[in-house]
């Protein structure tokens, strides 16, 4: 037996991820890791709401607050319009007499509203540390990496990568450089048929279920057509003959929301509440998509709610801020809608964007103090904004 009280201590060196995921680390490159400076007002100042409201009447026109559906009600009561991620950015887009844009949302969205709008606009995100797990689970680096796997398998001339938009300014410039596209939740099956028309394979990155649920579901393939991608596994865990197979090559990704959906979840609902009628959003799990009734965008999901009818029931996949929202707004309609899961889960990474965090950044914009700007370097904007002009081209 090894003597453990003499054996010599492993020389292990932690892993620039694994310092960043201890906080021991900080990567201005990366979704996280990543400190907010300035002294925050306490969260228990009665007067938030008041200081929110003076400090953004008194920036005017020079400030737009956008703020995804995901965030708490305490900061989308300050948002000039909310919507989905692209919405957003597009949005922004529109109004170029903004001096700020305060993007109520995550890292990889505020990156996009800052390639989408002028150089003499400031794309402002309240806590820098508003990341997105999704997007972290794909570097450019990474993504690099397994260009050169496809490379020596021999397929990488037949393959265009589809970029989900919730991911980095890094991964949407490799796509744009690589000749592919991003896409939506609402538009991937039209990116997947546009990209299939360029080549023969498609990179999907970073969200698997959103790859395979669309090709399966939305186009006819078979599971077998998709292979899974793991940048943790040496070539990916995958042999050069699966690769060549493939018709979709699927990056290890997901959402930790709707990630943790499941069959049960499903079933326990149409137990617990009969006539209800399941939606879910396409980041879900294939067998969780499967299972619902109805699949779509959180667009999709706001204008289906819209549209059903007085006293139906509606179970819903995707973020409690939103699900919880959306209750609230048609209880006088009398329909019922609840959440999915039993458990409620948030998403933590939205949830950073608070209101104390709001208000130090209307107040220190209102003081003249430019805080927290999200830049992209000129060329990772080029490609990924080539990247977004292919998607924005599309039929």
């Amino acid at each position: 037996m090894r003597d453990v009280t003499t054996a010599q201590p492993l020389d292990v060196q932690p892993t620039p991820l694994a310092l960043l995921l201890l906080g021991r680390e900080a990567d201005p490159r990366s979704e996280r890791g990543v400190e907010c400076p300035g002294d925050l007002p306490s969260p228990s100042d009665p007067d938030l709401v008041e200081r929110a409201r003076v400090a953004k009447e008194k920036l005017g026109d020079k400030v737009f607050v956008l703020g995804h559906h995901y965030q708490r009600d305490e900061v989308i009561q300050f948002a000039d319009v909310t919507g989905d991620s692209f919405k957003l950015a597009r949005d922004a887009a529109a109004r170029p007499e903004a001096e700020y844009i305060v993007f109520c949302g995550v890292h990889f969205m505020a990156e996009s509203a800052d390639i989408l709008t002028t150089d003499a606009q400031a794309v402002v995100l309240p806590d820098l540390a508003a990341g997105c797990s999704m997007a972290d689970m794909a570097t450019a680096e990474q993504v690099e990496e397994c260009w050169d796997v496809l490379t020596d398998a021999g397929v990488a001339d037949q393959v265009v990568p589809v970029s989900y938009m919730n991911s980095s300014a890094d991964i949407k410039a490799f796509t744009g450089r690589h000749g592919g596209t991003i896409c939506t939740s609402s538009n991937a099956k039209r990116a997947l048929e546009w990209a299939f028309e360029q080549g023969e394979k498609i990179l999907f990155l970073p969200d698997q279920h959103l790859g395979r649920n669309t090709a399966v579901r939305d186009m006819g393939m078979s599971l077998t057509d998709c292979v899974v991608y793991n940048p943790h596994k040496p070539n990916g865990g995958l042999s050069a003959e699966q690769l060549r197979n493939a018709k979709m090559i699927l990056w290890r990704g997901h959402c930790s929301v709707h990630g943790r959906f499941s069959v049960e979840s499903v079933e326990d609902v149409r137990a617990r509440i009969p006539g209800v009628n399941v939606l879910v959003h396409p980041e879900c799990k294939h067998e969780v998509v499967a299972a619902a009734d109805y699949v779509g965008s959180t667009e999709y999901i706001i204008k289906a709610l819209e549209a059903a009818p007085r006293g139906s029931k509606w179970a819903i996949g995707t973020e409690l801020n939103l699900v919880r929202r959306l209750a609230n707004r048609f209880a006088s309609e009398d329909k019922e809608i609840v959440f999915l899961d039993k458990t409620v889960c948030f998403c933590s990474t939205m949830n950073r964007i608070d209101l104390p965090h709001l208000v130090w950044t209307l107040e220190s914009l209102a003081d003249g103090k430019l805080v927290n700007r999200i830049e992209v370097d000129p060329e990772t904007e080029k490609y990924a904004k080539l990247a977004l002009e292919r998607m924005l081209a599309l039929p």
